[in-house]
């Protein structure tokens, strides 16, 4: 009997700073993604621009780190992420993980030395990111395009926004913090994305749209009766961005009363810092000065068991295996 196929699975991630030393070249190098920064004469002003944005910025984003422990845990994160998919998969393919980060180590140069030192039959690129984007997905395949070529068959899984056991997983988490609390009816449900600018929406970004979608199959799979909103985080810069801002929509819940809500933080797959830093501790402390009572943040993903069977039917559905994993897909 021929041994089986190996396949290398590659799971993209925008990266941290691991220390307080690694912040303002994070940044750095966040700034220079031509997919991020890219305007008629872009290449000319790219390179200064993120210089003068990451010196700038660096001392109160490094401030932000040191309030979460030091730095970024989404390397740990994604890398229990890998391990557990490979765990995942090994009962039907001989399969291993590497973590590609965008913007700090282990590189997109760095995974490919880890892919090279062991052979493998085929290869499938996985962005974690649930939704599809410029800013995201297709940087990091523009990327991983520009330092590698290919010498197998290489299968790409580009979203997953609505995959069942990634929904299940999210109805999940929020049913857990749910549980914890009195009269779980009655909170406001404050679903928060992570921003893009308009200009990237008018060029035909199909990240929003996957975003309500995904709100909305969480929504009918929960099936709470809870009023809820969905609004986006993380601006940076002067230009315009999809709106409402998360700290508009806290505003205004605020000054209509309402002093109760779970913020659920819709498409990030770890803890970094958009939710240990901009939630849980900027968006706390000013819902909390405008008089909110209770305000909860649902945990991020990591390594749920759903999310997890969700990667593993997306792997084995793209080699060419459709009833591996017992998935709720299947």
């Amino acid at each position: 009997m021929a041994d089986p196929k190996k396949i290398a699975v590659v799971l993209f991630q925008l990266g941290g700073p691991d220390g307080q030393a690694a912040v303002e070249p994070f940044l750095y190098n966040l700034f220079c993604d031509p997919d991020i920064i890219n305007f008629p004469g872009a290449f000319l002003a790219r390179k200064l621009i993120a210089k003068l944005i990451s010196t700038t910025r660096s001392k109160v984003v490094g401030q932000h780190y040191a309030e979460i422990g030091g730095g970024s845990p989404i390397r740990r994160l994604t890398e229990e992420q890998a391990r557990a998919l490979e765990v995942a998969l090994k009962p039907h393919i001989s399969a291993r993980s590497i973590v590609a980060m965008r913007y700090w180590h282990p590189n997109t140069a760095e995974a490919i030395t880890a892919l090279d030192s062991e052979p493998y039959d085929e290869l499938v690129l996985l962005p974690l990111y649930p939704h599809y984007s410029f800013a995201t997905t297709r940087s990091s395949l523009n990327e991983w395009n520009r330092q590698y070529k290919p010498t197998t068959s290489v299968k790409i899984i580009d979203h997953f926004y609505d995959h069942p056991d990634y929904i299940a997983a999210i109805v999940e988490r929020i049913n857990t913090v749910r549980a914890e609390i009195k009269r779980p009816d009655e909170i406001h449900l404050v679903f928060s994305a992570h921003g893009l600018p308009l200009a990237l929406v008018e060029k035909g970004d199909p990240y929003p749209k996957q975003i309500e979608e995904t709100v909305q199959m969480v929504r009918e799979l929960g099936a709470w009766p809870n009023p809820h909103v969905l609004c986006y985080q993380s601006r940076v810069g002067p230009q315009k961005w999809l709106q409402p801002s998360l700290t508009t929509t806290i505003e205004k819940m605020a000054q209509s009363g309402i002093k109760r809500m779970l913020v659920i933080p819709i498409s990030f797959l770890t803890e970094h810092i958009e939710t240990l830093h901009e939630i849980n501790v900027e968006a706390r402390e000013e819902a909390e000065s405008l008089g909110v009572t209770e305000f909860r943040m649902m945990p991020a993903l990591n390594d749920s068991p759903l999310l997890i069977r969700a990667l593993a039917d997306l792997v084995l559905r793209s080699v060419g295996m459709r009833s591996g994993v017992a998935s709720l897909a299947s």
